[in-house]
Order: C-alpha cells, then structure tokens, then sequence
C-alpha cells in the first residue's frame, strides 16, 4: 500500500512516515501544498494524508483537484482542534475522515487502517476487462474461459495496472508500487519491461491485440476496450 503525506511540519510528517513505514506501508512526503498536488495527480497512492493548512496550496485546494480528475483514493485531513469549518469544507470536497491535532500515532494508524479497509471492502473481487477476468481473492486469472499461470510479480503487475485501468502507469510508479522503495531505478524499470513482456506471452497467446498496451515514454495502460 502506498500512502501519501503533505504535511508542512516536517517533524510530525516524518514521524508519520516512520510509523507507517513501521507497519510495511510505503510512504512519500511532500512539505507543501504545490509538490504535495503534484505528487498526487502524477503517481499512484492507496491514500492521501493531507493537512489543511499548508504553504502554496491548501489540503483542501488539493483535495478538490484530486477529486477533479477522478481519483478515488481516501483522503483523511488533518486538522487544526477549533476549526470546525475546515472540516465540513473538507467533508464537503469528498475528504473520508478527519483527525484533529495534536493526535496520537496509534490513533492515525487506526484511522488508516480503517480507510484501507473499507477501500478494499468497497472493491469488486472480480475486475474485468473484456474477456479477462481476475479474482483477486483467489488471483484466479482467466481469459476466454481459459486459465493462466502467473507468478507473484507478475500477477501484483497485472492487477495493479487493472485496478488504475484506462490510466497510464509509468515503469517507476509500477516498480514502486511491487517492489517498493528499496529497489534500483535503472534495474527495476527493466524488471518491469521483462515482467510485462512476460505477461503479453501468457496474456496473449494466439491474439491479435495486446492486453497491456505501450504509451511510448511514458509507461503502460490497460483500456476498458481492447
């Protein structure tokens, strides 16, 4: 899971990253608001933890643009203790929950395992995309009737790219996204190349249409219609 701070005091948004990272998310932060909606529009995070008030843009300005171009992701703000009306202004703007400073670690855990939860409660267990079918219970994968054998990486690429389908997912953001931040970028990108190369062999067997299609320089993209 990938998860996304904008926090301006950098103490505190490093104690976040930490105790996240404690609990095996991977964490990025951004100190204000114009790098923290940049971040947001152009990768791909299971969440965002945005404070209100912040330099440049506010978390609730970036709150609005990410629900502007269509991404779902639970946000949960952080806000100021006599406030009130930042928080029915981001309630309002699509924010899922709040938390009030100062706060206890335990308790923002708590507040994002809760999001990420009722994220992957909300989730079909079974994507479609013409006549694939992926369960991502079982990681069943079937197309035309027809079962596939995947291994693990390739299976994580192949629903990650289903889950942000008719969005282009760059090699970096995918490589992130299986293995982390601990990898190399120059090997991993090429990992990537590989694996997807991998799944068009067993994803395509016989077709005349790639699945999983190139954006030249920019990455990868599964389209509603093949």
């Amino acid at each position: 899971m990938r998860i996304l701070v904008v926090e301006d005091e950098e103490a505190l948004a490093l104690r976040i990253k930490r105790v996240l990272e404690s609990e095996n998310y991977h964490v990025e932060v951004a100190f204000d608001g114009d790098s923290g909606v940049e971040l947001a529009l152009t990768e791909t995070y299971d969440l965002l933890i945005l404070d209100i008030l912040l330099p440049g843009l506010s978390g609730i300005q970036i709150l609005k643009e990410v629900r502007r171009e269509g991404l779902s992701m639970p946000v949960l703000l952080l806000t100021s203790k006599n406030r009130v009306e930042d928080k029915v202004a981001g309630l309002d703007a699509g924010a899922d929950d709040y938390l009030t400073k100062p706060f206890a670690l335990p308790e923002l855990l708590a507040r994002v395992r809760s999001l990420l939860r009722r994220t992957s409660e909300a989730t079909s267990a079974v994507l479609v995309v013409g006549d694939l079918e992926v369960n991502t219970s079982s990681h069943a994968v079937i197309r035309a009737g027809k079962a596939i054998d995947l291994t693990a990486k390739e299976y994580a690429i192949l629903e990650f790219l289903l889950y942000n389908k008719n969005r282009v997912l760059s090699r970096l953001s995918i490589a992130e996204h299986i293995w982390g931040d601990n990898f190399d970028l120059f090997t991993m990108t090429n990992f990537v190349d590989v694996h997807i190369k991998n799944l068009r062999k067993k994803l395509d067997d016989g077709r005349d249409k790639q699945l999983i299609q190139t954006v030249r320089g920019v990455g990868y993209i599964i389209k509603d219609t093949l």
